[in-house]
């Protein structure tokens, strides 16, 4: 019996997607929920799964396709003789097929040397007799190389001039430029033209605005070298900074629940609940996967699930439902060096954080200079819906909890302050 295989919907405002590649080829025998292709949309990058086991019939090429449309057949009268005619039958050819490819593989091998030998020997000048030596003796140039005595400073010296003579790099008085002078030209993929759009209708809707600050770091990296390993034995993920800084976050939108709204037409909406956003960098480009009710969640929690969206995210199976809503969000440009930048607020919401790479620097403590771990953060911010007040004292506050984290467990206030009944 044929079975039709149709394009996966991936929500219900997109009728087209692309289909990226086939896992399978045409022909080949696929088991039940197997992965046998790719689709992305605007949105995310989901698989297409056999819904029964067969020999496959390839119906469209990759590109872009229309939500519904058959991809793919299956003929399930197919299902289960691949490995039975492979068994006895095949078992010979297999064999001899793998006796081949070893053989080819020593074959290419040697090939390769050949050429590699016929290249060196382009690049290193060897006199006739020297040459009729070495095939004599079945020497190899690098054999020869090896062999010599130590290289003197007059060696590089013979060689530099050598070399100036013929390169166009080392030589600058010769015009010629090395290498061709090409480009390569890819698509863009649906993801990234969705992530363009947003970031293109954030600029031109809010009236952005970045406020920054510094956050000395000691306190945190103290805590992690402390409790590290019995954190990650008791809980099964590391200490990190982001569960610090969501923890952080959490406990200043509750103090600016402005900064956790956003505008929809003439209204101001300010939800009840946080759900936050982690920007993670994929191979596919940059996605946002949201924490919902992080603020119920704890440390290991949070660190946990942002395990989890990040994996997912990377390897592709992230879900819509995973990615959709959030009411703030946080971006860490400092795991790739960043020191600075003014993150770019994910539309419709109203503010985004900006964490950024750990350096030492001198700072005055108790009017003395100390060296100190900085992190310089950034919170971009609508400034149609918040006022510049409160997007510093939002901030300062995220400085205040994350050097002072014992203020996360009393709603980012004095601990000694609540003892005393302040």
């Amino acid at each position: 019996m044929l079975i039709d295989v149709k394009i996966p919907s991936p929500g219900e405002s997109i009728s087209e997607v692309e289909l990226t590649r086939w896992l399978v080829s045409d022909g080949d025998f696929v088991e039940k929920d197997q992965e046998i292709a790719e689709v992305e949309s605007e949105k995310a990058t989901l698989p297409i799964i056999a819904p029964e086991s067969g020999k496959i019939a390839i119906v469209v090429e990759q590109g872009m396709v229309k939500v519904n449309e058959v991809c793919c057949k299956i003929d399930t009268s197919f299902a289960g003789k691949s490995l039975k005619t492979n068994s006895v039958g095949e078992k010979n050819d297999i064999v001899e097929k793998e006796t081949a490819q070893v053989s080819n593989a020593k074959a290419e091998e040697l090939k390769v040397t050949e050429q590699a030998n016929e290249a060196k020997s382009q690049n290193v000048k060897v006199t006739p007799l020297a040459r009729e030596l070495m095939h004599e003796y079945n020497l190899s140039i690098d054999d020869v190389i090896d062999g010599l005595r130590r290289i003197t400073a007059s060696d590089v010296q013979m060689v530099r001039e050598a070399l100036s003579k013929t390169d166009p790099i080392a030589n600058p008085t010769n015009p010629t430029l090395a290498g061709e002078r090409s480009e390569d030209r890819n698509r863009m993929s649906q993801l990234r033209k969705k992530v363009s759009e947003r970031l293109v209708t954030a600029k031109n809707t809010t009236a952005m605005l970045t406020t920054f600050n510094e956050v000395d770091m000691s306190r945190v990296q103290e805590i992690r070298t402390k409790y590290q390993s019995d954190f990650q034995q008791k809980y099964g993920v590391k200490l990190g900074l982001m569960s610090f800084f969501v923890r952080a976050a959490v406990e200043a939108l509750k103090l600016h629940p402005m900064t956790n709204s956003m505008i929809d037409g003439d209204d101001i909406v300010t939800p009840n609940y946080i759900d936050m956003g982690i920007a993670v960098q994929t191979p596919k480009g940059l996605m946002v996967p949201v924490i919902r009710n992080a603020h119920t969640l704890g440390f290991a929690d949070i660190e946990k699930e942002i395990l989890r969206l990040a994996t997912k995210s990377r390897e592709g199976k992230i879900t819509l439902d995973e990615l959709n809503g959030g009411t703030f969000t946080i971006t860490n440009g400092g795991i790739f060096g960043s020191m600075l930048s003014t993150p770019i607020i994910n539309y419709p919401q109203s503010a985004i954080l900006g964490m950024h790479n750990i350096v030492d620097r001198p700072v005055a403590i108790n009017g003395r200079v100390e060296i100190r771990p900085i992190m310089y953060v950034a919170l971009s911010y609508d400034h149609r819906i918040i006022d510049g007040k409160d997007s510093a004292a939002f901030l300062m506050d995220i400085k205040r909890m994350v050097e002072n984290p014992e203020k996360l467990l009393f709603g980012g206030d004095d601990p000694l302050k609540k003892l005393i009944g302040l």
